[in-house]
């Protein structure tokens, strides 16, 4: 198909289609946002393995964690086992803006980083999910103060940003080296913690059925697991995007401020994500061994899942 247009090499095509239904934007809209961002989202996607969330016309989305076959020679890549799918993937490495727009020209419209870069897990990371509804947004955002004040009380800190959806996430820098095992304690550690602060709010309940209309405060994401990027776009409508918001900011913002039209515009020069990143740090001695204490979430609802699967074969 004839490019309509050159960047840094890469042949953009189709770029006045619609980017998926409800977006609001262009696949042009796409490319020119995460071009105008580039220096700042790369930082985030460098050295990692990156899955991407992809949107073709006329299909539904989906996530794409294999390079593909025909992906040009020079996208870096690095092969990893992926215990989930029990499979040796070849993923992408996102390192320069001539991969970014490669990506933007496939219809990539998420971007997701695994949390590691290299050999060592470099963030903890909270998801507080809201329930449904009208006030999903502040309820997630109260959640996500109950879990600074936690970090707080564990001397930690970390930044904050939209999800890009209805939720918040909290990255908490970490220094090299911390076993994988400790990182996803503590950070059960801490979401437990902040559900004591405030029980009628926020839990750690991992089945959707028992968490009661409160915000889940999501600590499974240590491992292999990976959250979209701060700066990444979303495949929701109006296409907003993944934004860092200071944490005295969060209560005045809403998801829909940060969209693929608006967001560059708005970080007028700077790189809040990297300025308001607290520097790595290590994991206090007495959260790591309470977290240790904590039965893994998605374990403990697997057993449990069975249960209840028994319990109802039975009546």
């Amino acid at each position: 198909m004839a490019s309509e247009e050159t960047r840094d090499g890469v042949a953009l095509t189709n770029l006045d289609q619609p980017l998926f239904d409800g977006a609001g934007a262009t696949k042009r809209d796409l490319v020119d946002y995460l071009d105008q961002v580039s220096d700042r989202i790369i930082p985030v996607l460098r050295g990692r393995a990156l899955s991407v969330l992809r949107v073709r016309p006329g299909q539904q989305p989906f996530m794409q964690k294999n390079l593909p076959k025909y992906a040009p020679e020079w996208i870096r890549s690095v092969s990893l086992w992926a215990e989930a799918s029990h499979r040796q993937v070849t993923y992408a490495l996102c390192d320069d803006r001539k991969t970014l727009l490669w990506f933007a020209n496939q219809r990539a419209v998420e971007y997701h980083p695994a949390l590691f870069a290299g050999d060592h897990f470099t963030h903890m990371v909270l998801d507080l999910d809201p329930p449904d509804g009208s006030e999903a947004f502040s309820l997630a955002v109260r959640g996500a103060f109950l879990v600074r004040r936690a970090l707080d009380d564990a001397g930690l800190a970390g930044a904050v940003k939209t999800s890009g959806a209805k939720g918040v996430h909290v990255f908490v820098p970490v220094v090299a080296g911390i076993p994988v095992e400790d990182l996803a304690a503590a950070t059960r550690a801490v979401a437990a913690r902040a559900e004591r602060l405030d029980p009628a709010l926020a839990t750690t309940a991992f089945i959707r059925e028992d968490r009661a209309g409160k915000v889940f405060l999501d600590s499974t994401r240590a491992g292999g697991a990976t959250v979209v990027a701060a700066y990444s776009p979303r495949v929701r409508p109006g296409a907003p995007v993944s934004f860092p918001v200071p944490w005295d900011d969060l209560d005045r913002v809403a998801p829909a401020d940060f969209t693929v039209h608006t967001a560059a515009g708005l970080l007028k020069g700077a790189d809040p994500w990297a300025e308001l990143m607290p520097e790595p740090q290590r994991l206090p001695a007495d959260l790591v061994e309470e977290g240790h204490t904590i039965p893994i979430a998605r374990v403990q609802a697997m057993h449990e899942g069975k249960r209840r699967a028994r319990a109802r074969r039975a009546e």
